[in-house]
């Protein structure tokens, strides 16, 4: 079992309205026009809006929301921009395109987040996902709008003690703007937390293709539920200490990342998520909103 928590599960291949015209850029490299300063945004996926459409991580200083469409975008409060669910990697279909341009030209857009533990292996049905569409989904969404981001989180191909993300996915080959890995050091059936690992998976990401600019950082914040380790046990909530931990290992990696990833807000497989915990809450607002205190 791969060392990844299955992909977000709000507005799957759902996007509500809006028309925008093709700029025609067409693009033949990969970007190099996407920059980012010390990181200004904080994204955690799922259940982010509540029944009256209130932006519910706002509470913890998160400024980058998980949503499906236009409808979602419009409801985020000022200064909270969104990353577009897609989860496809069918290429630039004709579904694709009229997804993208329904919201391609909403100021609060920050970018698209393609596809979750893609998977390059040919054999596999679940994930499966040739390079080259994700690649077709980059450069379209780029000739479109050059200032949004595409976004992948890659899939470990290995184990936890010996990550492996192959050389499928690089920013050459996906003309993706950045990229994310998720080691999950906290679980039920070791005493400590392998705080280790997230050196092994930054490093595996460097000698995969991907460099440390396009790196994302996914801290992690869940735990039991019906989710399963490939080191026989379950993902344990990290405690206080723990969760900061992760984060200053993490910075001591990626001082300066294009944006952080906590997951997960929202509670998928009846796991414990960050929504349900104000201890939690807490480090990641002080984290959010004044980094320097880590």
């Amino acid at each position: 079992m791969v060392d990844r928590k299955i992909a977000l599960t709000t507005g799957f291949l759902y996007f509500a309205c809006l028309g925008a015209g093709l700029l025609g850029l067409g693009l033949n490299s990969v970007r190099s026009d996407v920059s980012h300063e010390s990181t200004r945004f904080h994204f955690t996926p799922n259940g982010n809006l509540g029944p009256d459409g209130t932006y519910l991580p706002a509470k913890a200083g998160f400024n980058l929301a998980d949503v499906s469409g236009r409808g979602e975008l419009d409801l985020l409060p000022n200064g909270v921009k969104g990353l577009v669910w897609i989860g496809t990697c069918d290429g630039a279909t004709a579904y694709f395109k009229q997804a993208v341009l329904r919201v391609i030209s909403d100021p609060k857009l920050f970018g698209f987040y393609l596809m979750d533990d893609p998977d390059p292996r040919w054999w596999i049905w679940r994930n499966r996902c040739p390079a080259a569409n994700l690649k077709a989904e980059a450069d379209w969404i780029h000739a479109q709008r050059s200032d949004v981001v595409t976004f992948v989180s890659l899939m470990n191909l290995g184990e936890s003690e010996s990550p492996s993300f192959g050389k499928s996915y690089t920013p050459e080959t996906t003309h993706a703007d950045f990229f994310a890995v998720a080691p999950y050091p906290c679980r039920t059936e070791w005493k400590t937390c392998h705080f280790d690992m997230i050196e092994r998976f930054v490093h595996t990401a460097v000698d995969s293709g991907i460099p440390i600019s396009k790196l994302v950082p996914i801290y992690q914040a869940f735990g039991r539920g019906k989710w399963h380790t490939d080191t026989g046990g379950a993902y344990r909530m990290p405690n206080s200490d723990e969760l900061q931990e992760i984060i200053r290992r993490w910075s001591q990696l990626l001082p300066s990342p294009p944006f952080d990833f906590a997951y997960s807000w929202g509670s998928q497989r009846e796991d414990v998520s960050l929504g349900s915990s104000p201890e939690s809450q807490g480090i990641f607002l002080k984290h959010n909103t004044n980094r320097q205190d880590q």
